[in-house]
């Protein structure tokens, strides 16, 4: 289906490829996306409130900073090896949670399941680097992207319904079910791949140059704080302030979802023509007024719920862009790229994700709203900066 999408310009192993491995990375997506819109439901399991479980959300998410080591690992894998251990893994981690009975054990489980979308996702990215041409890879990322948003969509709206009619346990065993299924077939279906990163003589890999690599970082922490801020926080905020139940917060699960698809779609095709710094600062500059009015208006639903979906398609359309610029900081190395700027990105959500519960706790949305509002504005500030800087080098023949 999404091949169609792809013209004879682009390789026919892609093509060929392109909606299996995003099906199954959907499927992975749904299941790492579970948590945030039912925290509260799940705390209620775990017998912890909504700030006790943000600080076993922290402590996961603080374990992206493993993904610069589950780079290195995955340069030495083949491709196929690496997508069908990573999700494997997202089906393992996804059954712990369903199990969990403590705060810690819960932790556990999304380190598990997290670190493994990782290797799954940088086994994806390489795979595509591999074989697309950076001129090009915002197409093909962008398409793959897709799958951040369906996860949502179908995968956490129908988790979310599983969760409505039974609990959020056999919610959870639902998503592991379908990863682990995909996992066999790419396993199967997906054929051994070749390049040099399979051979004995692999190419020196070349040193990281902070300075190249520090803007981008930064970036991607300061966008990835910024949605983390509202998405750990949207589901308390629409349950306890409006009523939400599981079923409803299906229901938002999947609008959020539709916005998130339409950014990908866009980015996947603009951001090749527009440059990808530059489309990443114009999605967080969609984040900024969005969260700001959020926080203004958090008490009026048929307001704040608006910006909320207009605050989380900014973001997806800002990391969507993004991501293909990751792929390619490190010259040879596009998972190594990737892991750093999944690393920092993780290291944001982390970090926001405990100030975030606390400040919903004790003060409601409007201070998680404000936080997301601030984290976007420098968001805005670095990939700018980047955006410039790219621009300055496409003018001496660089790649933007």
């Amino acid at each position: 289906m999404l091949r169609r999408a792809l013209d004879d310009s682009f390789p026919e192993d892609v093509r060929r490829r392109i909606t299996t491995l995003t099906v199954a990375r959907t499927t992975a997506n749904g299941c790492f996306r579970f948590a945030p819109p039912f925290l509260a439901t799940i705390a209620h399991g775990n017998g912890t409130d909504l700030a006790g479980l943000g600080i076993a959300v922290a402590i996961s998410e603080l374990s992206g900073l493993l993904s610069p080591f589950n780079g290195e690992i995955v340069e030495r894998l083949h491709r196929r090896t690496a997508m069908a251990l990573g999700l494997a893994g997202v089906g393992v981690g996804t059954m712990l949670a369903a199990g969990s009975v403590h705060p810690a054990m819960f932790a556990v489980a999304l380190i598990v399941l997290a670190q493994s979308k990782v290797m799954f996702d940088l086994g994806l990215g390489a795979w595509i680097s591999d074989r697309v041409p950076f001129a090009q890879r915002s197409r093909v990322m962008g398409l793959t992207e897709t799958s951040w948003a369906l996860g949502l969509l179908l995968g956490v709206s129908a988790m979310g319904l599983a969760t409505a009619l039974t609990n959020w346990r056999v919610g959870y065993g639902l998503g592991a079910a379908a990863v682990i299924a995909l996992a066999g077939y790419v396993a199967r279906t997906l054929p051994a791949d070749s390049g040099a990163h399979t051979s004995a003589d692999r190419p020196a890999r070349e040193p990281v140059s902070v300075a190249a690599v520090a803007p981008l970082m930064i970036a991607m922490f300061c966008l990835m704080a910024s949605s983390q801020v509202l998405f750990v926080t949207f589901g308390s905020w629409l349950d306890d302030r409006f009523g939400f139940t599981p079923a409803t917060l299906s229901a938002v699960a999947f609008g959020l979802g539709f916005g998130e698809l339409l950014s990908s779609l866009l980015s996947a095709r603009n951001a090749d023509h527009w440059g990808k710094a530059r489309s990443a600062a114009s999605g967080a500059a969609l984040m900024v007024p969005a969260a700001a009015g959020l926080a203004i208006w958090h008490d009026q639903l048929w307001i704040g719920l608006p910006l909320l979906v207009v605050a989380i398609a900014g973001f997806e359309f800002a990391v969507v862009s993004a991501i293909p610029l990751t792929t390619e900081v490190i010259k040879g190395s596009p998972a190594r790229g990737m892991a750093l700027g999944l690393g920092a990105g993780t290291s944001g959500r982390a970090l926001a994700s405990i100030p975030a519960t606390r400040f919903y706790d004790s003060h409601g949305m409007a201070w998680p709203a404000a936080m997301s509002c601030g984290l976007a504005v420098l968001t805005l500030l670095a990939f700018t900066r980047l955006h410039r800087r790219r621009s300055t080098g496409a003018a001496a023949g660089q790649p933007r």
